[in-house]
């Protein structure tokens, strides 16, 4: 099968050498694995600092966002069969989806949202995972709760903080403030549903006094931690709750100590990379998201469409992922 692979860590984006299309054997599908023909991707952080940061003895392939029908399934597969179109994020310890062909456990596959194109559907796995188990499972907000709250959303044009908003505004009672330093991107969050948007190239409290916000219960920060942390631990309310899903050089809890602030680390990963018990609710996040698209509830974070899969188009994304200036999801489609 025609696969888009690296071989050797920390190139540049540019260099042709830094993804580059080969052909690998088709994979075969475990006891609970659906075999997906694949037709969509999308292209996150995440494959941008695994091909800079994680050497490979073998050519690896990227890519956890793909949207693909069933071919074939594993003999203890039971709640898909084949002809089944399905989108899914994958498991980090597996190959990925830049491929004509891939492999995931069917607990943490879900049906595509029949509304969308299969690009637009491609945009959706990674961050609706990470957005739903962050605000509802490691923030401990309710569905229909958070009244009287606020949730400060730091980096809320990016993919995460676009799935974010939504749910936040849709599905709680919550005040969602989100963070965008440029015209478009702000206009991008206002229109996601955040009641308020405040500029994080500025100071964060600065922006919060402005719309007459002295603090807040919950903060989700999504980028650049490690340089808004002072302002966050100003900003949290006493007894509040702090998310993180970046990868700050370090976190010192400490000054979270005074305000009895707790500290949640989020990464989809988790579930499949130990399979925990409950991995199969990842299954119903997934299925649970395509109904609210279907329902109009939610709507995709598709950004810019980078036209087919293949080696010069992934190099393009990877590019502008790392220049810090995407909007939203980059999405491919057929190879």
């Amino acid at each position: 099968m025609k696969a888009i692979v690296y071989t050797q860590h920390g190139l540049a984006a540019d260099n042709p050498q830094s993804l580059f299309e080969t052909q690998l054997p088709k994979p075969e599908p475990g006891p609970r694995d659906l075999l997906v023909k694949i037709r969509a991707i999308a292209v996150n952080p995440v494959d941008t600092k695994v091909r800079a940061g994680s050497p490979t003895d073998k050519p690896r392939v990227l890519g956890w966002d793909a949207v693909g029908t069933v071919e074939a399934v594993g003999a203890d597969v039971s709640m898909f069969k084949p002809g089944d179109d399905v989108f899914y994020a994958g498991s980090i310890a597996r190959p990925g989806a830049y491929a004509e062909y891939g492999l995931v456990d069917e607990r943490i596959a879900g049906r595509k949202p029949s509304s969308l194109s299969d690009a637009d559907a491609a945009a959706l796995p990674l961050t609706s995972l990470t957005a739903w188990e962050l605000l509802f499972d490691r923030l401990g907000v309710t569905e229909g709760g958070g009244a009287g709250d606020a949730l400060l959303i730091v980096g809320a044009a990016g993919g995460v903080g676009s799935m974010l908003t939504q749910l936040a505004s849709q599905l709680t009672k919550l005040r969602v403030i989100g963070t965008a330093s440029r015209p478009e991107t702000r206009a991008w969050v206002e229109a996601l549903g955040a009641h308020d948007v405040i500029d994080h190239s500025r100071p964060l409290l600065e922006g919060l006094r402005a719309l007459g916000v002295p603090s807040v219960r919950y903060v989700a920060s999504l980028t650049q931690t490690d340089s808004h942390y002072p302002q966050i631990v100003e900003a949290l309310a006493p007894q509040g709750r702090l998310g993180v899903i970046d990868d700050p050089d370090t976190l010192d809890a400490v000054p979270l100590k005074r305000k009895a602030v707790s500290l949640h680390w989020e990464l989809m990963f988790t579930r499949s990379l130990f399979e925990t018990p409950d991995m199969i609710r990842q299954h119903e996040i997934l299925e649970r998201v395509a109904a609210l698209i279907d329902a109009g509830t939610l709507r995709t974070t598709t950004g810019e469409h980078f036209g087919r899969i293949d080696a010069d188009n992934l190099r393009r994304a990877h590019a502008l992922i790392e220049s810090g200036r995407s909007r939203g999801k980059i999405v491919l489609e057929g190879f």
